[in-house]
């Protein structure tokens, strides 16, 4: 937004550790000018006012991790572990166009500013492998809403049945030699696209920025992985991967590599302040630190953690060794939400799970750090996102202070943690600009947005019948299969050493 813009009479919370103050918020071009007490702000009455009375004014929430072609892909994900989900996956996400591409896009985007998120880190997915085209439909659809977004194309050189070839052994015939018939893209291609699309991209990237995902460690051959942080290095992208989300994939890591997942990333050169990983549930201590000392940001995500019964993050222990934390969504197709609020929430209550000690749980101030600028630093907007503060982006969320919530108000931070649901939301500023009022997002017509992805929907789902038809016949082998696993012996116990 160009020009100023004067925010008055709000109960502002800067950051997720001050105590919250009465203050006016100057906005000009964007960004964050000045903060001062009520009426002392000395600029000229022509400047527009945005009236903030009995309004709890704090930053933007940031999402860390989640998959935009999740939106359209929401109720199609059965009561299934990771793996069955991810066999399933080409049933969910097959013969998308473009049009689709950009359309789950702007669901998964309404959905977060209508829930004060007002940035993402999006590992979006086109079949078989990213084109430019797909990511600019992707972009495109941010920009148009308004939101900020990091799009970054997951990729994988192998199919599940290629990275667990003992998956693929205990299918029977036939189903074992369709499953052997899948081939995954090329790297060559993969990267190539890639960096097409870093050498041409239209996008303001100070919005709608361009980022690489090496999907799965196991998924991608080592070769792969790193082309993919020599792109991130060369084209300064931030990069993300899913690392250790499930049991099966920190055992069979082991097994392959001969050291924990964390161990061969950082032996292969991925490690870095470019990387995020996210949901990183299965590791130990020595592994959270060398994560550390790297400067990755792991990107904690409780609601699909939970869905999928892939585990618990151990989050505490993160945060003692210097681990940089942040939170995520995941997609609408596995969390079934795309509400950072109630992610916050679970952040900060399966501590509780995790520890009798309460001197261990996450509190309040500590969850909506994570959700603000620790995912910040995933999406390279470390510096610029995360609190309200001169020179940083005028990119707020205005609650409502009369929602029952908050009545009586005691302590804003953990109430808004341990009871907001989006629903007191009032206004969110993307920039500067107004983008949601009234808990409607002022940049699409969500009347028309909701006919279309209905239509979207029916269409894909009788496109995808016959995919869904194999994934039904695959699913009692692929769970048993991992069923098993997870009743294997393994030195961590949802991301703590056994007996700790």
């Amino acid at each position: 937004m160009k020009g100023r813009l004067l925010i008055e009479g709000g109960l502002v919370v800067t950051d997720a550790s001050s105590a919250p103050r009465h203050a006016d918020i100057l906005v000009e071009d964007g960004l964050v000018k000045a903060l001062t007490a009520p009426g002392a702000s000395g600029v000229d009455a022509a400047v527009p006012r945005l009236d903030a009375t009995d309004r709890l004014v704090m930053p933007g929430l940031v999402n860390g991790h989640t998959h935009a072609h999740g939106g359209l892909g929401r109720g199609a994900v059965e009561d299934v572990a990771l793996e069955g989900f991810l066999a399933a996956s080409p049933a969910i996400n097959g013969h998308r166009g473009l049009d689709d591409l950009a359309l789950s896009a702007t669901l998964t985007g309404v959905e977060l500013l209508r829930k004060g998120c007002t940035a993402l880190f999006d590992m979006t997915t086109q079949f078989p492998l990213p084109t430019v085209e797909g990511l600019h439909a992707v972009a495109g659809a941010y920009a148009r809403l308004g939101i900020r977004a990091v799009v970054s194309p997951m990729l994988a050189d192998r199919t599940l049945y290629q990275a667990y070839p003992e998956l693929l052994a205990s299918l029977p015939e036939p189903l074992r030699a369709g499953a052997a018939a899948l081939k995954g893209a090329s790297p060559a291609d993969n990267l190539a696209a890639v960096e097409a699309a870093a050498r041409d991209w239209p996008f303001d990237p100070s919005r709608v920025r361009l980022g690489i995902a090496p999907t799965i460690p196991l998924h991608c051959s080592d070769d792969f992985m790193r082309g993919c942080a020599r792109l991130s290095a060369a084209w300064n992208l931030p990069m993300q991967t899913h690392l250790a989300e499930s049991k099966m994939q920190a055992l069979f890591g082991e097994q392959r590599y001969g050291k924990s997942l964390v161990a061969h990333l950082a032996e292969i050169g991925l490690l870095g302040p470019r990387l995020s990983t996210a949901h990183a549930i299965w590791i130990g201590d020595e592994d959270i630190e060398t994560l550390a000392k790297a400067d990755v940001t792991a990107i904690h995500n409780p609601m699909s953690n939970l869905r999928l019964g892939s585990g618990i993050a151990p989050v505490r222990r993160m945060l003692e060794r210097g681990l940089r934390v942040g939170v995520g969504s995941d997609g609408a197709n596995t969390s079934d939400t795309q509400n950072l609020f109630e992610a916050t929430r679970l952040a900060a209550f399966l501590s509780r799970v995790m520890s009798a000690d309460e001197d261990r749980w996450i509190d309040a101030a500590e969850a909506l750090h994570m959700a603000t600028e620790g995912s910040a630093h995933a999406l390279g907007w470390g510096d610029r996102l995360g609190r309200i503060a001169p020179g940083r982006e005028a990119d707020l969320v205005l609650l409502d202070l009369s929602q029952p919530i908050y009545v009586p108000l005691r302590h804003a931070v953990r109430q808004v943690v341990h009871g907001e649901n989006g629903a007191a939301i009032d206004r969110v500023l993307v920039g500067g600009e107004v983008v949601v009022s009234g808990g409607k997002v002022l940049t699409v017509d969500e009347a028309a947005l909701r006919r279309e992805a209905q239509a979207a929907a029916d269409r894909l789902d009788a496109l995808n019948a016959e995919g869904r038809n194999l994934a039904q016949a695959m699913r009692p082998w692929v769970s048993a299969f991992c069923c098993g696993v997870g009743k294997s012996p393994f030195h961590l116990h949802g991301g703590r050493p056994v007996g700790a």
